[in-house]
């Protein structure tokens, strides 16, 4: 039986791989899909969370500690485990990032906005307000936990059954909530590309921006966790 830690590796490797590939696919130059746009990039974010779950069916498919936190705190999952889930994501997430950057290696030295390169690893702020943004985050990825823990089938864990409302769920938070921030919702979708940016060779990178690096990962773990204890107050 596949571990935790593989399951959860492999599932979030896809879901950078397609998740952050969209966003190079649009943003970097000279690419079959350069400028198509914010509605490409919202469904291929959400293709990669159907697959991704898939995929990582076998662990519950959480492929996000913010996801992780909520079912530790129910009580379903072990601290023990929980770490080997945290672990697996962020490990995955720097490989499919890194899987990203040599699938479009030749686009990334023809672009020369650092920004739009840092783009296709993390997420950065419309408006930078460190306030705002952390709420932004915080209010995204509670419509992400709470959406999810209501899902009649996800009374345990998410597991391959839910794959397509959760990626529903991710597609109408990146329309409706992700021009703020770019709606990160996953501590690992941010930290573990970031952290491949800052070690790959990639010409003319610039900086990683690690002064914001902490919005994406307390706000999500901030908002799932409220959302876990409305949930348990609800159904309680």
């Amino acid at each position: 039986m596949i571990s935790i830690f593989t399951s959860e590796l492999i599932g979030t490797l896809f879901l950078i791989l397609l998740g952050n590939g969209v966003v190079a696919n649009v943003v970097l130059k000279d690419t079959k899909g350069h400028q198509s746009g914010w509605m490409v990039i919202t469904f291929g974010w959400a293709i990669a969370v159907f697959l991704g779950v898939i995929i990582a069916s076998g662990s519950g498919g959480h492929l996000n500690p913010a996801v992780s936190l909520a079912m530790l705190i129910k009580g379903t999952i072990s601290s023990t485990q929980f770490l080997e889930y945290i672990i697996g994501q962020i490990l995955g997430a720097i490989l499919g990032a890194s899987t990203v950057y040599l699938m479009y290696k030749d686009h990334y030295n023809k672009t020369d906005d650092v920004g739009l390169k840092l783009a296709t690893f993390s997420t950065a702020p419309a408006i930078r307000n460190n306030i705002s943004n952390l709420i932004s985050e915080i209010i995204g990825t509670f419509v992400l936990v709470f959406g999810v823990l209501m899902l009649p089938s996800a009374t345990n864990d998410i597991g391959g059954l839910v794959a397509l409302p959760v990626a529903i769920i991710v597609l109408g938070i990146g329309l409706s909530l992700g021009g703020t921030t770019g709606y990160a919702i996953n501590p690992a979708r941010d930290l573990g590309p970031r952290i491949a940016h800052s070690i790959l060779p990639i010409k003319n990178k610039g900086k990683s921006d690690w002064s914001y690096a902490w919005i994406p990962v307390l706000g999500p773990l901030l908002g799932g966790t409220f959302a876990t204890y409305l949930h348990i107050f609800l159904t309680s």
